[in-house]
């Protein structure tokens, strides 16, 4: 993020001003540290002689003229436009800088063979660090691109390009004007990227044939491991469901999908060509939680083709419009159209979980924020935003009806296609699709904080039925709402082995106790499930005996829903200090067979070895994390050779070695010889690391071993590990090495995550003590000298862990009176401190 633009003045200049056309013409055949950016901006302004600003960020300006009169260059990234006239023209001719932060237009040399590739990231306002602008979703214009590049180089932009000519120097391409869009979302991707083509051709809405364009990108190194048929498949099913559901076909022309090179997001939903983390492209083998994850991201990127990208928010309030949205619709999406139709378990057990985390923070917010500025909008890209917008959408659908749902969104996107909205805009079309004055259920839903808790409270007779039942709500002390929630309750059996589902009733709760006349005369049964498919977003307790049989039978629940609900809710109760994190890992290491879901188990895994690291006492932590690895290994022998489920069950086993006997494992599997143990694991690039990482954590790996494994994977992925692998050495002179590497400021963003997680293994809290105080200093020293997102990476990752001997709230505080960080910066070291008070509260019990 380049300037800090307050919603005030972003909203001062749309009234003013009416954007048409951006003409950028790029050089990039300048040299390694900047490219020739010439803008030429076409706009009206309503009030004749006023004034106002265009952003250029991190730039060098050669020229810069209003209407054909020269202006000053500007200062802190601003062009004041002065004496504007009905119809104005303003021209900037910059040299500008390459970002090697992820912001703006990025640079890469790739380790592997020395080629450069770029890629843009303008989200959420850094248009500017490529070309003169108004820098603001809500003033969308028609872009035309022209860029000159090195000969041998492919460009892509939100449009098809219509010529290539061969110029002194490289080629020029020439784009086609696109549809009106946000700043934000225009976009440029060049370098000798390996490109993979294919086609969309369907009739979904019955009205002709549609044919897309189709492409799959990455870098040429990565060319080898690329699986573009699978992406492209998992492309066109996604086009099917959504076209169809949406009752309109996709409106950008051309589908493009480039995997670039250090990106800081998962991905970016550029219409016409969206941007992924290169992590989705597979150098080793996965499970089939990564293929299901990635398939998430393209369909929740192609989601925001029509929410976002067609119809956009007027101004960061209202992100929630489109993560939400797309959030809901990849799940929708996967489980109606592609081979992993158990989304919703994913969903339950994954996703929420976070969400619940996130909204039981002191810095929790509503789900439509208030966003004052640009920098307060950086740190909302969060669970709240995300995930829990989603499951609210979720358990709106429940209430209304999935095709009255669609409905109102097919009313939303004709009316305001190719323009911007607000909230408000959804919610008249919900209410004119359902005939209900949708603004209560946004004041409590959308427009709070906190979730509810839901319990049974009921009485059985002399037979063991209900002679009473009714739903109990409760919410916290600090967030008091109690909702309207639809909910399903689900009465399970013990049947030959397996927990079934013999009776279930969907209703209505509201208030503090809502009565269930259905269930009167019902059998108790064996589990009694509150929120049974998990229809809305609350947290959910269950009665003794009920918590009885998921303890004891997680692994028996039938449906793989209601038992994803069921992990949901005894995670809960771990992060809540009502069950020992002991516990939780035995109950995982007994139920985690019988779980099909990939996400679900990956998940399962590392909470069970993040509760035993975290939350279980000292003198107990030993024991009880061999005893999880020795679980994990027996699984992982028992397991199908080969199968996506040992894969899994290694890696976990991988994080939690802590025995002399287990890491001779590792030592064993990081040979040439490899194990007989393990028949089937493939030892590649990406195992080796983790493999060598342990070893290093655990004092067994030095600097020796970590050379000659990068020597023999000296990609960037290999450096990034290897940055761990450094950070993880548990020696004085190691975590002083890479605690100056931290706040020299230049490691690229996904370098700094991997080694800050190395440097505070679990392991190390002792080790690391000395550095809690030098993390508060940093953060004083750089929160106005780095780029917001390196400081928000520290911020998150070099927070001080919970079995520091340092008095950590009272050094945040102390922090805060004093530093007087800015509200974002403040908000992201509460949540360091609250995590740490939760966890502090665990280990007291």
């Amino acid at each position: 993020m380049a300037g800090n633009l307050t919603r005030d003045e972003a909203a001062e200049r749309s009234r003013l001003l009416t954007v048409h056309t951006y003409a950028v013409e790029l050089d990039l055949t300048t040299g390694p540290d900047t490219f020739r950016s010439a803008t030429v901006v076409r706009f009206d302004a309503s009030r004749p002689g006023a004034s106002t600003f265009a952003e250029l960020f991190g730039a060098n300006v050669l020229e810069a003229g209003l209407n054909g009169v020269a202006l000053p260059a500007g200062e802190d990234g601003r062009i004041t436009l002065p004496d504007l006239a009905g119809e104005n023209t303003l021209r900037v001719v910059a040299d500008v800088d390459y970002s090697h932060t992820g912001q703006g237009l990025h640079r890469f040399t790739d380790p592997v063979d020395g080629r450069v590739y770029l890629h843009s990231q303008f989200a959420t306002a850094d248009a500017q660090r490529m070309f003169a602008c108004f820098d603001q979703p809500d003033l969308k214009a028609r872009y035309e691109f022209t860029v000159t590049a090195p000969a041998d180089w492919e460009v892509v932009s939100n449009s098809a390009h219509t010529s290539v000519e061969e110029v002194e120097g490289g080629r020029r391409w020439t784009f086609a004007p696109t549809d009106v869009l946000s700043t934000y979302l225009a976009v440029i991707v060049a370098g000798p990227y390996h490109v993979a083509t294919g086609e969309y051709r369907n009739d979904p809405l019955g009205t002709g044939e549609i044919v897309i364009p189709l492409r799959a990108l990455c870098r040429q190194s990565l060319a080898p491991h690329f699986d573009a048929d699978e992406i492209l498949d998992v492309t066109r099913r996604g086009f099917d469901f959504y076209q169809t559901a949406f009752g309109m076909a996709y409106p950008f022309g051309k589908y493009d999908q480039a995997f670039v090179p250090e990106f800081n997001l998962g991905a970016m939903e550029n219409p016409g060509c969206v941007t992924f983390t290169e992590t989705y492209v597979f150098r080793s083998r996965v499970t089939d939680a990564e293929y299901e994850r990635r398939a998430s991201t393209i369909l929740h990127e192609m989601a925001h083709m029509w929410f976002g990208d067609l119809v956009t928010m007027r101004w960061w309030d209202d992100l929630w419009l489109n993560e939400s949205f797309a959030t809901y619709a990849a799940a929708l999406s996967q489980t109606g159209a592609t081979r992993w139709t158990d989304a919703w378990g994913t969903f339950a057990d994954s996703a929420k979980a976070r969400a619940y985390r996130q909204d039981q923070l002191s810095t929790t917010h509503p789900i439509a924020a208030d966003i004052p500025d640009i920098r307060s909008m950086e740190v909302n890209f969060d669970a709240i935003t995300y995930q829990k917008g989603a499951s609210v959408l979720k358990q709106l659908v429940a209430t209304i009806g999935q095709e009255t749902f669609l409905a109102a969104l097919r009313r939303y996107f004709a009316r305001h296609a190719w323009g911007t909205a607000t909230l408000g805009d959804l919610l008249t079309a919900l209410t004119e699709e359902t005939g209900r004055d949708m603004s209560g259920w946004s004041a409590q839903w959308l427009e709070t904080t906190g979730p509810n808790t839901l319990r049974a409270d009921f009485r059985l007779d002399e037979s063991g039925a209900f002679s009473s039942f009714a739903i109990v709500q409760s919410a916290p002390e600090g967030h008091p709402t109690l909702r309207s929630h639809r909910i399903a309750i689900g009465l399970y059996d013990d049947r030959a082995g397996e927990i079934v589902r013999r009776r279930r009733v969907e209703l209505d709760v509201a208030g503090p106790r809502t009565e269930v006349p259905a269930l009167l005369g019902q059998a108790r049964g064996d589990l009694v499930l509150v929120n049974d498919d998990d229809l809305t977003y609350a947290k959910v307790r269950l009665d003794e005996a009920s918590l009885d049989t998921v303890l004891g039978s997680i692994g028996r629940i039938s449906d793989p829903l209601a038992q994803a609900v069921s992990w949901t809710v005894i995670w809960d109760l771990v992060r809540d200090a009502e069950l020992s994190p002991a516990r939780y890992a035995e109950v995982v290491m007994a139920g985690v067979g019988a779980v099909s879901n990939a996400s679900v188990r990956r998940t399962l895994l590392a909470q069970a070895v993040f509760a035993v690291k975290a939350y279980v006492p000292a003198d107990e932590r030993p024991a009880a994390l061999k005893e999880l690895a020795d679980g994990l290994l027996g699984h992982a022998v028992a397991a199908e050779p080969g199968s996506h489920e040992q894969l899994a069950l290694v890696r976990a086993f991988v994080t939690a070695a802590s025995s002399d006997e287990q890491l001779s494992v590792i030592e064993e599997l990081l040979s040439d010889e490899g194990t007989g143990l393990l028949s089937g694991v493939v030892v590649d690039a990406d195992l080796r690391w983790s493999l060598l990482l342990r070893l290093a954590v655990t004092g067994r790996a030095g600097p020796e071993r970590i050379d000659a494994e990068l020597a023999a994977d000296p990609t960037d992925k290999g450096r990034q590990q290897a940055a761990a692998c450094w950070a993880a050495i548990p020696s004085v002179e190691a975590k002083t090495a890479a605690w100056q590497e931290f706040v020299a400021g230049e490691q690229p963003l996904n370098t700094l995550r991997w080694a800050l997680d190395g440097f505070f293994a679990a392991e190390h809290t002792q080790l690391v003590e000395g550095w809690a105080q030098a993390y508060f200093d940093v953060l004083t020293q750089v929160a106005d000298v780095w780029p917001s997102e390196r400081v928000q990476t520290f911020a998150r990752g070099a927070y001080p862990p919970a079995r520091s001997q340092a008095d950590l709230p009272a050094l945040t505080e102390q922090y805060l009176a004093q530093a007087q960080p800015p509200a974002w910066l403040r908000r992201l070291v509460l949540e360091g401190r609250d995590e740490v008070v939760r966890a502090r509260s665990i280990l007291a019990e």
